[in-house]
This record gives C-alpha cells, structure tokens and sequence, in this order.
C-alpha cells in the first residue's frame, strides 16, 4: 500500500483542548533475535550503527521465495525468528550432527504502528506440506510432507520462510537467525536471564544443573534450560516451546530494564553481542532497522504475547502433530488482517456542520488533513496519520496538543472544506464536522482526544490463545 504523503504546509494550530493529562510509559522490547532491532533507538552516533550493522551476516534470499507469494495487506511487519541447531564453527562442542535445522520457529508480528507484538511458535513435530525450495549448493527440491523443522535442513532459511508463507497465507518480511554460540552471547550480554524452575534438576549429561525455584541463568546453563525435553517437563516438544516462550518473556523485560538502556555501555556491548550472533536477510538494512525502533518506542511489555499455533495429534504417529485447522486459521487470519485497511466507503451525503446543508463527500485524494495529538498516548497521531494516508488521504501536519483527560476527538475545516471534512467523516464516524473561523481554508484539521481516533473498519485486536505467555507476566506464575 502506498505511504502518506507529507506536505510542506503551515497549518495554523487547532484550539488547544484543556490542560490535563497522564503520562504514558513510553518503553521499547526486545527478543532474542531481534535485541539489536528494537533497543538500537537508545545509540545517537550514526557511527555506532554502522559499526553494528556491519557485524551482521546477511543473505540474499530474493529469487528463492517463488511467485506466489501472500499480499501484503498492511504496514506491520513480521519477521521470522529461526534457532539453528548447526554444529558448525564454534558450535562444534555440541556434537556431531549432519546438516542444520531449525530447532526453533516463531514467526514475529508486530502491529502496524507498533501498537502489540505477538510471537507465534510452530512446533519442530508439526507434520506440513513443504514446497519445492531452491537448496544452497544448486538444484531445487521436490515438495514433501514431513516435520516442518525438515524445510530448513532442505534449503536453509528461505524454505522456511516459504513452509510458513504457504501455510499461513502471512507474507513474511525479513529474516532473523541465532545459532547456539549466538544465543550465549545474547544472554551473557544481558547478565543473566531470569528463569524459574519446579525442582532441582542435575543432568551431568546435559551439563545442566539448576537449583528449585527463581534464578539468573547465563551461557551454557541458559541454553542447557531452553533446549532440554527429557528432565524437565513431559518430554514433548509443545513443552520445550512454552519454557522457550516463558524465557524469551524475561529476555524482553530485561532487555528493556531502564538501567540497561540508560547505561551507554551496557546498552553497546549488548548490541554488539546480539549483531554479531545473528543472521538475517540482506533487506533487512539499516535504515529498515532504524525506522522499526522509532516505531516500536511506544511498546511495553505488557503488549508483547507469545503463542503457539493450536495443533492437534498426528493420527499416524502419535509423536507427531498437525494443525488444528478450526483454531489455527483464525489467528492466521488475524495476524494477516491486523488493522487491514478496506475497500474505500461508497460515496455518500454526510451532515456537514454548516447551515445543516448535506453536502457531497470529495475523493480521499482530494482531502488535506493537519492531525494534533491531544492524547497522552505516544505516536497515536503519527500512527493515525500512517492508516488515514494508506486509505489516500493527504497529511499536511502530524503535530501534538498538550494532553487532556476531557476533550474529545474533533473533526474541524476551515473556509471551503466542507466537502473534504465529510470525507473525513466518513473514515472517522461518530465525529461530526465542525466549522472553524480560524482554520487555514480548504484545510480539514483532526484533534484526537479521549474517544481516539478508530477508523472505520480497521481491526487492531490480535486474539487471546489459550496458553499464551506475556512478557510482562512474572516468570514463577506461569504455568
């Protein structure tokens, strides 16, 4: 979809709404694949983010995602977070084991405007169907029914990618992979990682040993934690997953612990650990990331959720699951829509606040809208004027007005916007257009105050999902 367009103008302020307001905690978040991402906002010096993005291991993928691939149906983005299991390189104390996979899959959405950010995790048992891949040293692969995690060894981060394309219909964007020498690097980089274990566990073979109850896990013994099935648990692997889920939880509050970000060199020698442990499409550049920390600042924990897509038993092997299609797609279908911009509203006569005359709506394209924040709600214009300029509108101004707890959303024109303020009317209802003397004319002026600003139609709730985990949750109540 089209980005809005921002036009040099100087557009006379709106009345200020009265004074009164709360502050918003304003906190960013961070997961292990994407610490650098999200957390990197905090560095000023252009130099910094050189240094650190040089670090980064990239991959062209372009050519290896088919044709066919899912629409984008709006400005969120989601990124693919793949754990390698390779025993190559610094890897190789783990074991000997041909090929890679990925021993972890959770594809990362985050909502346009950075409002909520849900982790979907797809079980490495799940049995799908595989599309033809293109494989790293030439040739292409048939499709194949078999464990998902089997797309990765086959033909590396791109066929996973595609796997969960063709399954879900949710056009992915980017890529993010950690091996284990990078997970260790992330979690020392951060001091330790919270976690909380049922009982005492000591597995001389996993070189595991944990202690009852709430602790500081760092390098081995935070991968040993993640990574077991047999000593904690029932085995499965639908249980690993939500141990996974529960630790990444405490990664993103510790991540964003205001004594991390408000120290330079923690905050530096944190990112320089996480660029140098992950891989990631060459797409993935700079000025993406640079653009996805500005809008993810308004994000707190507590707006961070991980699931696991709903499956069911695997009738053949009961080792094995499959999809529960009836709960499944719906949360597909939510991620794929969240906040989808629909087809324009047919033309029709709105009151215009003007000698009670009805008057004829003109085309969105035709409509210049000055848009003031009276909230304390940070980056709600900015983000009101991102989907008002995705349905066609033209935005002259994002501005702010100082916050109040009493005045209300107000559509305002000045002289000859009238038609242009039923436009807006008709994106907005439930705020009838006013008239204002002191508006610049043909200009429509938009205050959002306490009732918001929720555009017709747009779907911003991602739904609950049984066993979901939030990242603000404390780590001994979850279960």
């Amino acid at each position: 979809m089209p980005s809005p367009v921002y036009l040099a103008d100087n557009a006379p302020p709106p009345p200020e709404p009265p004074a009164r307001g709360r502050l918003w905690r304003v906190l960013g978040w961070v997961s292990i694949g994407m610490s650098a991402v999200l957390v990197v906002a905090s560095l000023t010096a252009y130099g910094f983010w050189r240094r650190l993005d040089g670090q980064i291991d990239r991959e062209n993928v372009d050519g290896k995602l088919g044709d066919n691939r899912p629409a984008k149906l709006n400005n969120s983005m989601n990124i693919l977070l793949m754990g390698s299991d390779s025993r190559a390189g610094e890897n190789a104390r783990y074991g000997e084991e041909a090929g890679q996979r990925s021993d972890t899959t959770i594809l990362l959405h985050i909502s346009p405007g950075g409002e909520q950010a849900i982790g979907i995790s797809f079980p490495r048992d799940s049995m799908v169907n595989i599309p033809p891949c293109k494989k790293p040293g030439g040739g292409s692969s048939p499709p194949q029914f078999g464990m998902i995690n089997a797309a990765f060894s086959t033909g590396g981060p791109a066929c996973t990618w595609r796997t969960i394309e063709s399954l879900t219909k949710i056009h992915i964007d980017h890529f993010v992979e950690v091996d284990f020498s990078g997970f260790k690097r992330v979690v020392d980089a951060l001091g330790g990682v919270e976690i909380c274990v049922p009982r005492r566990i000591d597995d001389p073979k996993a070189e595991l040993h944990l202690r009852k109850g709430r602790q500081i896990v760092h390098g081995d013994q935070a991968l040993g934690y993640v990574r077991t099935r047999y000593v904690l648990g029932d085995g499965s692997d639908l249980d690993r997953i939500k141990r996974q889920q529960a630790f990444m939880a405490s990664v993103v509050k510790k991540a964003t612990d205001r004594g991390m970000l408000t120290d330079p060199g923690r905050t530096f020698a944190f990112l320089s650990a996480a660029t140098k442990s992950i891989k990631a499409d060459d797409r993935l550049t700079l000025s993406v990331m640079q653009k996805l920390a500005g809008s993810l600042r308004g994000m707190s924990a507590g707006k961070v959720r991980f699931v696991t897509v709903p499956v069911q038993a695997f009738p053949q092997d009961k080792n094995r699951v499959q999809f529960n299609p009836a709960l499944a797609e719906p949360l597909f279908r939510s991620v794929r829509e969240d906040n989808k911009v629909p087809e324009p509203a047919p033309p029709a006569p709105v009151p215009a606040q003007q000698n009670g005359a009805q008057v004829q709506p003109v085309p969105p394209a035709q409509v210049r809208v000055a848009i003031y924040n009276a909230t304390a709600s940070s980056g709600l214009g900015q983000r009101t004027a991102d989907q008002l300029g995705e349905r066609g509108f033209q935005i002259v101004k994002v501005g702010s007005r100082k916050a109040s707890s009493s005045a209300r959303t107000q559509i305002l024109y000045g002289r000859g916007a009238e038609r242009q303020a039923a436009r807006l009317a008709i994106a907005l209802p439930g705020h009838p257009p006013r008239a204002w003397a002191g508006g610049r004319p043909g200009l429509v002026y938009l205050v959002i105050g306490k009732d918001g600003a929720a555009l017709r139609g747009a779907k911003t709730a991602l739904p609950k999902v049984a066993g979901e985990i939030r990242a603000d949750s404390d780590i001994c109540g979850q279960k």
